[in-house]
């Protein structure tokens, strides 16, 4: 194939401007992705957020064919269940704001009864070229980036990693120029039209753009759907870009596969274009076209609207219910668990063992925001919420270790070295044939539930010295203001973190702790109750109005989610354990019972309390737990307004008592709507997307993933690296065990204090705003009393 390209001036200013302009959008409108050592809950529409639910629809359907509702059945079976009643659809009808909404209820009801049309992409070149000429041109390309790219992002797997210090786009010319497979497969001259491709990726960008006729309007959406056809590539390569810009950087990973993308675009356009030529110029002026929601979307975001308004029905209910009042008392116990909803169901049943024990919600990283080096480890880990910084440094063990700390190195480094042979391509068949028959008892012991128990431990982690002493107490001072744990101590408090104890899980980090960076949350819990153990940090605080009695000692905890077993940490105290910490053993082995109980109903094929600690080491178990499979509320109020309410582990509870937060100017209140609410909102609509788009957003069948690079999985042997969720973390064998629903955030506050917050913080704001999230606020009687309608504006809620 000779290439002939356009005589056109690549630098022009003015298409050079709309090029970096559509480069930004594009990037802007892809999801970061975070590798499997510390994977979180992404939102799948974190591009979309700017828009409502049915202009991502049109968006998405018109890059990547993706729903972003249910189909229509699964809203007429609720409806003829009687779950979504006709005050629902009537109220959704009424508050969409778009012009072109069924004019009344009788006509959104007619439009109910047929199905939606099959959302379809635009076709890209490689699809125009494929069905012209019945080779798999997106199939082809898909493999070939995702082999070179499995090398250049490599963590540990790869045996022949790629060369270190070269970009994106220098690396890829330097593979694409010596691999024949395109040409192999019908693609003629490709490695020469690499190899001539110019230095600059930019460059190239405005060539294809050239050679492809591409105008400014059409820019956007056409670079969007290339990123969009990488898929869980693209999203590292913007994972990438999001850790660089919060060190303050940037990175041109994911600009550079848009320009390798591009390039085989115009390979196959210059190849084919005889064939195609009619085709791409139909497709290129509906990429130049305005993006739209039709009446269809339309009547979809109507739909999801009325049932998430039949669940925040049935949520009004519940809270409504009559409360026991507070506790006035000294509780014998304290305790202190991640908002996750998980703990939701522990609490409660901790809770039962015994009146005098309260519980307390807070977000599981509790307020340190660690970069944090484990023992005998060089590696740092942010463990603290995704969208923030590293507040404290900290490390596990002392100076005393030393001798200890240089031997665990070793057989660390031991271990990665195996571990890396292991998982290496070249040694992957000689290395079953050769240990295959020593991992027999291993297999064996797994499979019984008789292996190793791996609770973390060690040495207790410390703060870095460099925190002075006023540092200290201040943390400590505005954690446990944050936590509205400020008098009337417990003798013992619990500071309980979680994580997952799961086996030959690739996604194991997404059962630990999201607020925790995807580690389990002991580090922060231990690094937490060694702050607030601390004589001088204790004495600090008195001036500032908290007095913690001497009494009382603060203990740290794992709550292990797929045992629901709590480590206690209390070795770290240096000295005798509390006598009390035997009744608090017991309690908390009830409640674990309790808990294994109440989660063996909902687990298939669970045979009750033996077997849910089974399944955690069973290494053939795709469903040990169902994480936060089920989440539909956020709620931040005192525990008195949910306490003994079942919640069925689907609401994140974080204490919050805004009285004593309003002196205080809503620093709280602010601090929970713009980091634990978007947290929270990630790990919802991640498990929305997987579900109502699991060939976009999900990871597909556990039983066929293969780990790549040691990031992300494939299903099955190459292409596209997925994330998001597997099927089996949704879906029972038989139906959904996730309800996709928008998440609720119920707020016992003054609405004048959150709309100020909103006010402030524009991007929270679009959450709300534009329907990503719901907001409620919780009145003195416990009441869901008023619904935010937009637009900084609140009405009373009807209930519907």
């Amino acid at each position: 194939m000779t290439a002939q390209f356009p005589a056109a001036q690549f630098d022009a200013p003015a298409i050079a401007v709309a090029i970096e302009d559509a480069i930004e959008y594009a990037i802007r409108q892809v999801p970061p992705a975070w590798p499997l050592a510390s994977s979180v809950a992404v939102n799948p529409f974190l591009g979309q957020a700017g828009d409502s639910l049915a202009g991502a629809a049109a968006t998405l359907r018109k890059v990547g064919g993706v729903p972003v509702t249910m189909p229509r059945r699964w809203y007429r079976e609720r409806i003829g269940a009687g779950e979504i009643c006709d005050a629902n659809l009537a109220a959704a009808l009424a508050v969409s704001p778009h012009d072109d909404k069924p004019a009344n209820l009788e006509a959104l009801q007619l439009a109910i009864a047929s199905d939606r049309p099959s959302p379809a992409a635009l076709a890209s070149i490689a699809a125009l070229s494929a069905a012209a000429s019945g080779i798999d041109w997106p199939g082809i390309l898909a493999d070939r980036i995702g082999a070179w790219l499995g090398s250049y992002f490599d963590e540990g797997q790869a045996l022949w990693p790629a060369i270190p210090g070269r970009s994106a786009w220098e690396a890829w010319q330097a593979y694409a120029t010596h691999d024949l497979t395109p040409e192999i497969m019908g693609l003629e001259g490709f490695a020469r039209i690499v190899a001539e491709s110019p230095q600059n990726p930019r460059m190239l960008v405005a060539r294809v753009v050239a050679t492809l006729g591409l105008d400014e309007a059409a820019l956007p959406g056409f670079f969007h759907q290339m990123l969009f056809s990488l898929g869980g590539w693209a999203q590292y390569a913007r994972y990438k870009l999001w850790q660089a810009e919060l060190a303050g950087g940037t990175d041109d990973t994911l600009s550079d596969l848009l320009a390798i993308r591009l390039l085989w675009e115009e390979a196959l356009y210059l190849q084919d274009r005889g064939a195609i030529a009619g085709d791409w110029a139909e497709v290129r002026a509906e990429h130049a076209r305005l993006t739209v929601a039709t009446t269809s979307d339309v009547v979809d975001e109507i739909l999801q609207e009325a049932a998430e308004r039949a669940a925040q029905r049935q949520l009004a209910a519940t809270l409504a219910l009559p409360v026991a009042a507070p506790q006035a008392d000294r509780p014998a116990l304290q305790a202190a668990f991640c908002i996750d909803v998980r703990s939701e169901v522990f609490r409660r049943a901790l809770e039962s063992a015994d009146p005098s024990i309260q519980t307390i919600g807070f977000a599981g990283f509790f307020g340190l925001a660690a970069d944090h080096r484990g023992f005998a480890s060089d590696v740092a880990e942010k463990r603290l919420p995704v969208v923030l910084n590293p507040s404290v440094t900290s490390v596990s063990g002392d100076e005393s270790d030393a001798a200890r700390d240089r031997a665990a190195r070793f057989t660390l480094r031991a271990k990665r070295a195996w571990g890396r042979f292991k998982f290496a391509a070249v040694s992957s068949f000689a290395f079953v044939e050769a240990t295959g028959p020593l991992y027999v008892v291993k297999l064996l012991k797994d499979a019984l539930g008789l292996g190793a128990d791996n609770t973390p431990g060690g040495p207790a982690p410390r703060l870095s010295p460099e925190l002075a002493p006023d540092a200290r107490i201040d943390a400590a001072h505005t954690i446990l203001k944050a936590m509205s744990l400020t008098g009337n101590f417990a003798p013992i408090v619990l500071i309980a973190g979680h994580g997952a104890n799961v086996t030959n899980n690739p996604h194991a980090s997404g059962l630990h702790c999201g607020a925790c960076g995807g580690y389990s949350g002991e580090v922060n819990a231990r690094l937490l109750a060694g702050l607030l153990n601390d004589p001088e940090v204790r004495a600090g605080l008195v001036p500032r109005g908290i007095e913690v009695p001497a009494d009382t000692v603060f203990i740290a905890a794992l709550h292990d989610t797929t045992t629901d077993r709590v480590t206690l940490y209390d070795g770290d105290l240096g000295i005798t354990s509390p006598a009390d910490l035997l009744k608090v053993r017991s309690w908390l082995e009830q409640a674990g019972a309790l808990a294994r109980a109440e989660r063996a109903l909902r687990l298939p094929h669970a045979s009750g309390d033996t077997d849910i600690v089974r399944r955690a080491r069973d290494w053939a178990e795709v469903r040990p737990e169902w994480a936060l499979a089920g989440c539909k509320a956020f709620i931040a109020a005192p525990r008195h307004r949910t306490s003994g309410r079942a919640l069925e582990g689907r609401a994140f509870l974080h204490d919050y008592d805004w009285r004593q937060d309003e002196t205080n100017g809503f620093a709280v209140l602010e601090l929970i709507m713009t980091a634990p609410v978007v947290v929270a909102s990630w790990i919802s609509l991640q498990y929305y997307g997987s579900t109502v788009a699991p060939a976009a957003f999900g990871a597909g069948n556990k039983l066929l993933h293969n780990v790549v690079g040691g990031i992300g999985v494939f299903e099955g042997n190459g292409g596209n690296m997925r994330p998001g969720l597997s099927w089996q973390s949704v879906h029972d064998g038989e139906k959904l065990v996730h309800e996709p629903l928008r998440l609720s955030v119920c707020i016992e506050a003054p609405v004048e204090a959150m709309t100020a917050i909103l006010k402030k913080h524009p991007q929270v704001r679009a959450l709300f705003d534009n329907r990503w999230l719901h907001l409620f606020a919780i009145d003195e009687n416990g009441r869901l009393a008023q619904r935010y309608a937009g637009n900084l504006s609140w009405k009373e809620d009807t209930r519907s």
